[in-house]
């Protein structure tokens, strides 16, 4: 391992680097547990952007109407409110609060 100091906008940061010569390495344990997968059926409701999941307000059974707020996610220091796209009974939910998600990872199933 490497260390370095890095200063981004006036801020110092100690990293650590790896030197990898070819052999692969095992990757880091994340923070945050990992989210349960996504098995219902009906129309999967998909993160528009990368971000955090702030808050999940529905659960597995759960009735929702179209527009209602199912989740608050976080992106680019915004709270964005990801609605049910239609009306339906929640039969998956593939995200926990605290997930980091991608652009386009599934985050519930509404059939």
């Amino acid at each position: 391992m490497k260390k370095y100091k890095v200063n981004v906008n006036g801020t110092d940061y100690e990293v650590s680097v790896e030197e990898m010569n070819g052999a692969p390495a095992s990757a880091p344990a994340k923070a945050a547990a990992p989210a349960p997968a996504a098995t219902g059926a009906g129309e999967t409701v998909k993160s528009p952007m990368p971000g955090n999941i702030l808050a999940v307000n529905v659960n597995v059974g759960d009735t929702v109407k179209s527009g209602q707020v199912i989740m608050i996610l976080e992106a680019m220091k915004m709270e964005n409110e990801i609605m049910a796209p239609c009306d339906g009974k929640v039969t998956s939910v593939a995200v926990t609060k605290g997930s980091t998600v991608e652009s386009g990872s599934v985050l519930c199933t509404i059939a």
